[in-house]
């Protein structure tokens, strides 16, 4: 895995910092791969379709407007994540069942906790680009995290 310093010593130009708003909720605090982005408001019903797919160790990047009124996922799509090979999970919102993620060997970044679930109306968007923590990120976008933080590199031009 490359660490978030290297890669701002290494190109600091490049290398895109997120602001430190996140708390490390998996088992894991490390990731690295290809952005999936999705954005959606109160309603995981895009996140759990994302969730059966085939990750390929890509990690995806939720932006739940950063409400905390409820949770965007929890143990039934973290294991969902896991067992499809996703890299990592970034959340600009709230999750729940926290014993349970910290048991499993992903990295899961969000706001923090909440135990209230989401409503599910069909709603959300696959593949926009999304802005929070300072930052936009594509999907493509390369994202790297660890103990220190999430950093961003754009996607690679063919």
């Amino acid at each position: 895995m490359i660490k978030t310093t290297d890669l701002c010593d290494e190109k600091p130009q490049q290398a895109r910092v997120l602001a430190p708003l996140f708390m490390d909720l998996g088992g894991r605090a490390d990731f690295q791969g290809p952005a999936v982005t999705v954005k959606c408001f109160e309603d995981n019903s895009r996140i759990k379709e994302l969730s059966g797919q085939a990750g390929e160790g890509r990690v995806l990047v939720i932006d739940g407007g950063g409400s905390e009124r409820c949770a965007l996922f929890g143990d039934h799509i973290a294991e969902d994540l896991v067992c499809n090979g996703w890299a990592g999970v970034l959340v600009y919102g709230y999750v729940r069942d926290k014993a349970v993620l910290r048991g499993l060997p992903m990295a899961i970044k969000a706001l923090g906790v909440t135990p209230a679930k989401s409503v599910k109306r069909n709603e959300g968007q696959v593949g926009l680009d999304v802005t929070f923590a300072g930052q936009t990120i594509a999907s493509g976008d390369l994202l790297y995290g660890d103990d220190d933080g999430v950093v961003v590199l754009d996607a690679p031009r063919a």
